[in-house]
């Protein structure tokens, strides 16, 4: 276990933003998570758990401990009924774990590509793009308490998965940290084409893509819409695209007839965030060194110099926007972070 005092959190995080913590833990094996919890009763304070850190904007100095889970490990557990089962520790990078996968020949997680963060990170906020969300494809998850010290296991039914959430974002839950997570990957399940860019991407030929295609297509078409978070930092997506009612949908499909519009399983419908952002003519638009990237608006980016303060100043003055102008309140997706903890965006 490495440990760090009064340590600089700009190079831990995609987002750069210079905040400091009393306390760094970096967790490399899992004789350092009982290390840890010696740690916390023998010092407590307050603490948070970070993953890659592509999902957390620290707003000021946080008075407490960081706590980076970097142990690594992936592996084949077996197959059965027409499906792989495969392992991978919390603290393996996303990206290259679904690299490994569609190396391995095996699909299911190809959608996904290109991804910022750590696989333990992404049930928390059922990560998805591209036609595909990870709880689809987790068949368990497992972890610790770490108030008991006791380990845990939750089959993806118990996990509560929902559009950007499951039940590890509830409050209840903080004491339970993602050791290792467990995927199904379907052996023989067609690609999946329906997401309208992979559609114009790969045209008529279904039949004929891989996972290692369409890792490479996802790869190329977020390349070209998103920044890079190793040149311009960011946390990707910063707000989610609100589920509204049917009747609201309808309302503002009357005044805005191009809004894109998804509807959901549950009724309800999905609207795009970025879509709204831009129609407030807010790309490009600072607070400080924050920036509304200038070619997608659902990317909120660092300037240059950009505080926690400047990015508070900035979702709120968006948020406000999209509010005045369609009536629909936007709710941030990264996890805001004060000097004591977890924040949101109503009481930072």
């Amino acid at each position: 276990m490495q440990r760090f005092v009064e340590v600089d959190l700009s190079s831990w995080t995609t987002l750069g933003v210079p905040v400091r913590a009393q306390e760094l833990l970096v967790l490399e094996d899992e004789a350092d998570i009982a290390r840890w919890l010696e740690r916390r009763e023998a010092a407590p304070m307050p603490e948070l758990v970070l993953g890659g850190g592509s999902n957390v904007v620290f707003l000021e100095d946080f008075a407490g401990r960081v706590v980076r889970l970097a142990t690594r490990g992936r592996e084949l557990l077996g197959e059965e009924g027409g499906a792989r089962f495969v392992r991978a520790a919390a603290g393996e990078p996303w990206d290259g774990f679904v690299r490994w996968c569609v190396t391995q020949g095996w699909g299911g997680l190809e959608n996904l590509a290109a991804i910022p963060g750590s696989v333990g990170a992404v049930p928390v906020q059922n990560v998805g793009a591209y036609g595909l969300e990870v709880g689809e494809r987790i068949a368990w998850v497992e972890g610790v308490d770490r108030d008991t010290g006791l380990a845990w296991t939750l089959s993806a039914d118990e996990c509560g998965f929902g559009y950007r959430t499951s039940r590890f974002k509830a409050a209840e839950e903080s004491s339970r940290v993602i050791t290792a997570v467990v995927f199904r990957l379907p052996r023989d399940e067609p690609p999946r084409l329906d997401y309208p860019d992979l559609q114009r991407w790969f045209g008529g030929r279904a039949q004929r893509v891989s996972p290692a295609d369409v890792y490479a297509a996802v790869a190329e078409i977020r390349a070209r819409k998103l920044p890079d978070p190793r040149v311009q930092g960011n946390v990707g997506s910063f707000f989610k695209n609100p589920l509204v009612s049917p009747a609201v949908a309808e309302r503002l499909a009357a005044l805005h007839p191009d809004l894109p519009r998804h509807p959901q399983p549950d009724g309800r419908v999905k609207l795009a965030a970025g879509w709204m952002i831009e129609r407030c003519g807010l790309k490009g638009v600072r607070e400080g060194g924050a920036m509304v990237h200038e070619r997608q608006a659902l990317v909120l980016c660092n300037a240059g110099g950009a505080t926690g303060a400047d990015f508070l100043a900035l979702a709120r003055r968006v948020r406000e926007a999209v509010a005045e102008r369609f009536g629909v309140e936007l709710e941030v997706e990264p996890v805001l972070v004060g000097r004591e903890g977890v924040r949101s965006l109503e009481r930072a």
